[in-house]
């Protein structure tokens, strides 16, 4: 990874350029920041875990006011779930996907406070928020949702599998489901195992009271990779935004370049 990992490169840019919306020829006020720099100034934030006040004006992205509101622009539009579709696309293609089985999981994680947040099953006198997450057995993320500390791992799961995008790259129908799913104790739920059955996904999840599935610490260790690589963004790491579609904004450009890094 570069020293300087905000800084958008022409290669970059040419696959995110045209998913910007475009801004009005005739608009009133001032000549609107260059879309690139205002990336890179969102870029810089996600990175460091930085408040918006503190982005230097002296980078010459824009203030972080800019910043924030292009960020919310962009997800209105679809951008970063566009760019997140577009990559795993070009992923498969290359055949750096394991459609064999996906593995969930949902570690908790620091929260400053705001909306889809409640006390921490570690800690009830503060309130968190956490990350649920399903990846392919290569550790590519897929999808993400925020939820409170206080959510159960198990009620994520069919929202997480059904979150999946349809992922094209190959030739016939754009491709959303794994042959399996991989989950520990957790996720332990008969009428989800039905669930998953009828979306003929096999379920790979271990039972409450029964000895671990042999081999399985070793496939989850991929999602638990997978979260590291999410959370080295800083300001993911620790959920500052209150407003949870600007932080979903972040996760989804960062499950983006993840992406972009693999290919």
């Amino acid at each position: 990874m570069s020293n300087r990992p905000w800084i958008v490169d022409d290669a970059l840019w040419a696959v995110i350029e045209p998913l910007l919306p475009k801004w009005p020829e005739r608009s009133p006020g001032p000549r609107p920041v260059d879309d690139r720099r205002c990336l890179q100034g969102i870029l810089f934030v996600l990175y460091t875990g930085i408040t918006w006040q503190q982005l230097p004006l002296e980078l010459g992205f824009g203030s972080g006011q800019t910043c924030w509101r292009r960020l919310g622009r962009w997800h209105e539009a679809g951008v970063f779930e566009k760019l997140h579709r577009i990559l795993l696309a070009d992923l498969n293609a290359a055949g750096q996907i394991d459609w064999s089985g996906a593995c969930v999981d949902a570690p908790c994680e620091g929260e400053k406070g705001g909306e889809a947040t409640g006390p921490s099953p570690v800690d009830r006198g503060k309130t968190g928020s956490k990350h649920h997450l399903i990846c392919d057995g290569r550790g590519t993320p897929f999808a993400v949702i925020t939820t409170a500390a206080n959510v159960n791992d198990v009620t994520q799961m069919l929202a997480l599998v059904d979150g999946i995008p349809p992922v094209a790259g190959r030739m016939g129908r754009p491709r959303a489901r794994h042959d399996a799913l991989l989950g520990d104790k957790g996720y332990d739920s008969n009428p989800n195992r039905r669930e998953l059955r009828k979306r003929r996904i096999l379920p790979v999840i271990c039972r409450k009271g029964s000895p671990n599935i042999e081999g399985l610490g070793k496939l989850r260790y991929v999602v638990e990779q997978t979260f590291a690589l999410l959370h080295q963004f800083k300001r993911l790491a620790i959920r500052w935004d209150r407003r949870l579609d600007l932080h979903d904004a972040l996760v989804s450009l960062a499950c983006g370049l993840i992406c972009w890094r693999r290919l």
